[in-house]
């Protein structure tokens, strides 16, 4: 007999039980009661969400552009001119879009900072289509914005007199062209001078290279527009953000799991290319989070749901340099806090888009701890999320079993020697890190494969792209 008594102040469930199976049907009852912020019964039921396309695109580009706020305004300022230079050939509406969209996600395959910091001169020397594959490989394995992916492959291919209207045996979108011009046209912006009195200049150098480089007809669009002052000031505004929503048409797109699924995949591959030591951090995260999950009782949507969210919980360690991520020494206070920063980003980027609330606390609560010792938010206790436990406890699992620039991964021995020394200090939940003990093979065995099968996509991006 199972005897449950439930606080109704701190909603925290007593067992009075020896058998490990009766706690593990009344931990079970406890989830039914208070897993999320939401009912479960919202959550069993609840298997689509419905997400603001422009948000989404917002979120992508605000997340790859952690590596430097420079790239952030690059982004914008190239889909405001490709929109414009649209408006001026009357495109479509959709098809203005598709610029927007394209213009701020062209550069999101510049894996490192070096990478995106040259994309941003303009001479176009050396592997210049290499982020542009990159970043239509990453575009086009999430069917929403598959054609945006084609648009974003050849933003880098010049015009040559027609010539250019194919590239390596493929038709080039004429959209990729217009990014193309916009993005040379963003680049020669001296952010430290007055942007009105480098138009002219601007201008004179694009108009020499007009059929060589870019499309006349594209050239003489940008003619008309450099005439207008509200233009050159509508690029430098720090306001472009609102003055893109107000020229796009958004779309509200279904996401289903699979959908989730796929673009939180996109998200951990921003994440995790940057550093070799980090290339399968996030698939193995997500692997033991939604095993944990399933173990504690979770239903199927709430499992993929976790996965989801261990896909996406390294967020905001896109604003950390990869020197520090890759420092074979001990971090200094000053290189720490910038480390403890990422869940705030993380946050922050998730919370943007609709209907992820759910999702965005489990990904983002990760460091805290039971104590309220964690970071950034310092949550402890009753309010600390089940499913955030369960991030936490498959967070540090993976990552102390993994090589990292300063150890080599913990054998199995150690890892569990050391999630027992931290639920003995207070910072991870008992119950689940016995579940992981309990199942140790299963789950590690999981992990494995998941960082297995990152490891071959890893090294085919890069073998493709060399």
């Amino acid at each position: 007999m199972i005897h449950v008594v439930l606080d109704t102040k701190n909603r925290v469930p007593h067992v009075t039980t020896q058998k490990s199976q009766a706690r593990c049907l009344c931990h079970q009852e406890w989830i039914k009661i208070n897993s999320g912020i939401i009912p479960m019964d919202k959550l069993r039921t609840k298997k689509e969400f419905h997400v603001s396309e422009f948000k989404l695109v917002m979120a992508l580009s605000e997340a790859a552009d952690l590596i430097c706020a420079e790239l952030g305004m690059h982004q914008m300022q190239v889909a405001y001119i490709a929109v414009r230079i649209g408006e001026i050939l009357d495109l479509p509406g959709e098809q203005k879009n598709k610029l927007i969209m394209a213009g701020w996600l062209h550069d999101i395959g510049g894996l490192s900072l070096k990478e995106r910091m040259d994309a941003l001169h303009f001479e176009e020397d050396g592997n210049f289509y290499r982020h542009a594959e990159i970043g239509c490989l990453l575009l086009q394995s999430f069917e929403p914005l598959s054609d945006i992916a084609t648009l974003v492959r050849f933003h880098h291919v010049a015009w040559h007199h027609g010539d250019g209207s194919h590239f390596k045996g493929q038709e080039v979108p004429r959209h990729s062209h217009i990014i193309h011009l916009a993005d040379r046209v963003a680049v020669l912006i001296n952010k430290q001078k007055e942007v009105l009195g480098q138009s002219r200049t601007i201008f004179e150098k694009i108009e020499k290279l007009s059929g060589e480089v870019f499309v006349p007809e594209m050239v003489n669009a940008l003619k008309i527009l450099k005439e207008e002052e509200s233009f050159w000031f509508d690029i430098v505004s720090p306001s472009i953000d609102a003055i893109l929503a107000d020229k796009i048409r958004t779309k509200i797109i279904e996401l289903n799991m699979d959908r989730l699924i796929s673009l939180s995949s996109i998200f951990s591959k921003i994440i995790d290319y940057r550093c070799k030591f980090t290339v399968t951090h996030s698939s193995g995260v997500a692997a033991v989070a939604k095993a944990l999950a399933k173990l504690v009782g979770f239903s199927e949507l709430e499992c993929l749901m976790m996965e989801i969210a261990g896909y996406l919980h390294d967020l905001g360690k896109l604003a950390v340099p990869a020197e520090i991520l890759e420092k074979p020494a001990k971090l200094t206070e000053e290189e720490y806090n910038v480390v403890r920063k990422h869940t705030y980003h993380t946050y922050n980027i998730l919370k943007q888009i609709d209907n992820l609330d759910v999702i965005a606390e489990w990904a983002s609560l990760h460091h805290e701890t039971l104590d309220g010792g964690g970071y950034p938010f310092k949550i402890k206790g009753q309010n600390f999320l089940l499913g955030s436990r369960i991030m936490a406890v498959a967070d540090v699992f993976t990552a102390i079993t993994e090589d990292r620039p300063y150890r080599r991964g913990m054998t199995n021995e150690k890892a569990i020697g050391i999630l027992q020394t931290m639920v003995d200090s207070g910072k991870l939940d008992g119950y689940i890190v016995s579940l992981l003990k309990d199942r140790f093979e299963e789950v590690n065995s999981l992990r494995m494969a998941a960082q297995k099968v990152s490891t071959n996509e890893y090294q085919q991006i890069m073998l493709t792209n060399a």
